[in-house]
C-alpha cells in the first residue's frame, strides 16, 4: 500500500502543533482519525516515526529524515495547486492571516469586502493577536507585525510607516486644560500600555531630550481599549496614526503638543516563512494591501 496525503498532512501537522489533539484540531479531524493515520503511515514505511510519552511526542532519527521529504512532497502538491489556479488567473485555497487587534481592526477589515469580491476563491482566516506568535505552529500563512522586527528565519516585506501622536479629546482638554509644555504632562491623567513598557515612551521634545517618559495613571493591555478611554474623556494617549485617522478627522481626539512631537514612525511589515516560490494567494494578498496603504505618514 501506497502512502497517502492526507497521512503525510497528518504526520506533519502532529509534528509542528506538537500533539495529535491540537493537529486534529488544526486539520478538523478527530484526535482518533489522526492517530490512525499516523499510525497507517508508520505501519506502511515499516519505521517508528515519532516517539510517544505521556507529555510529549518526540521525532525519532528517520521520523526527522522523513519530515523533510514529507514537506517537500506537500510543498511540491500545493504549488502544482496553485498553479493551475494561476493559469485560470484566479488564486485559490486557504490564507491564514494574522496581526494585531488594532491593526486588524483599523486597517484589514475594512479591505476584506474589496479583496473578497477581487479574489472570492481565497479562503480567508482572519487571526487577532497581541502578542507574537510562532506562524508554523499556528499554521499561520502571514502575519503583520508593526514596530522593530526581532532577528528572526522568518522574511519581511515592508508595507508602510504610521507616525505616533499623542491625543486627547476636546472634553478632556476643556476640563483639565491644554498643556503647552511637555513638562505640564504631569499633571495629566496620562493612560499607558502594561507592555510592551517601551511603548510608554512618548515622542515629545523637552529639555532633557525627544522621549518623555510617562508615570501611567491608568494601564491597559490593548490600544482599542486605551482609545475607548481616550473617547471617554479619561486621558491621555499616544497611538499610532492607523487607529485614530477617523477620529483626528471628526474631532473626536485631537493632538496635544504637536509642536513638540518627534518624528516617529513605525515600519508595518508582512512576515512569512517562505521567501521563494511564494504561494499566490499570499503574494495576491501582499500586493492588494500594499497599494492600499499609505507608503509615507500623513500630517
Amino acid at each position: 500500500m501506497k502512502t497517502t496525503l492526507d497521512e503525510l498532512l497528518a504526520f506533519v501537522s502532529v509534528v509542528d502543533s506538537g500533539s495529535i489533539s491540537a493537529a486534529a484540531e488544526q486539520l478538523a479531524q478527530t484526535a482518533s482519525g489522526v492517530s490512525r493515520a499516523l499510525s497507517r503511515l508508520e505501519e506502511k514505511l515499516d519505521v517508528t516515526l515519532l516517539r510517544r510519552t505521556t507529555r510529549r511526542l518526540e521525532l525519532t532519527e528517520e521520523g526527522e529524515v522523513f519530515l523533510a521529504q514529507a514537506r517537500r512532497i506537500l510543498a511540491s502538491v500545493e504549488e502544482a495547486e496553485e498553479q493551475i489556479a494561476v493559469r485560470r488567473q484566479a488564486p485559490a485555497g486557504r490564507l491564514r492571516i494574522n496581526t494585531a487587534s488594532p491593526f486588524m481592526l483599523h486597517v484589514i477589515v475594512p479591505m476584506i469586502g474589496e479583496f473578497r469580491a477581487l479574489y472570492p476563491q481565497i479562503e480567508l482566516e482572519l487571526y487577532s493577536d497581541d502578542r507574537i506568535i510562532d506562524l508554523l505552529e499556528r499554521r499561520t500563512d502571514l502575519a503583520i507585525r508593526i514596530g522593530t522586527l526581532p532577528d528572526s528565519s522568518l522574511h519581511a516585506r515592508p508595507l508602510c510607516h504610521s507616525r505616533r501622536r499623542v491625543l486627547a479629546s476636546p472634553a478632556y482638554l476643556a476640563r483639565h486644560g491644554t498643556p503647552t509644555r511637555t513638562e505640564e504632562l504631569a499633571g495629566h491623567s496620562l493612560i499607558g500600555f502594561t507592555e510592551p513598557d517601551s511603548l510608554n515612551e512618548w515622542p515629545l521634545r523637552h529639555a532633557l531630550g525627544e522621549r518623555w517618559r510617562i508615570t501611567p495613571s491608568l494601564r491597559v493591555s490593548s490600544g482599542d481599549t486605551m482609545r475607548e478611554l481616550a473617547l471617554a474623556d479619561q486621558g491621555m494617549v499616544c497611538l499610532s496614526d492607523f487607529m485614530t485617522d477617523a477620529d483626528r478627522a471628526s474631532g473626536a481626539l485631537v493632538e496635544v503638543l504637536p509642536e513638540q512631537r518627534v518624528e516617529v514612525r513605525q515600519p508595518v511589515h508582512a512576515v512569512y516563512y517562505r521567501n521563494t516560490a511564494l504561494a499566490s494567494r499570499i503574494t495576491c494578498f501582499l500586493d492588494f494591501l500594499s497599494a492600499r496603504l499609505p507608503h509615507n505618514p500623513r500630517a
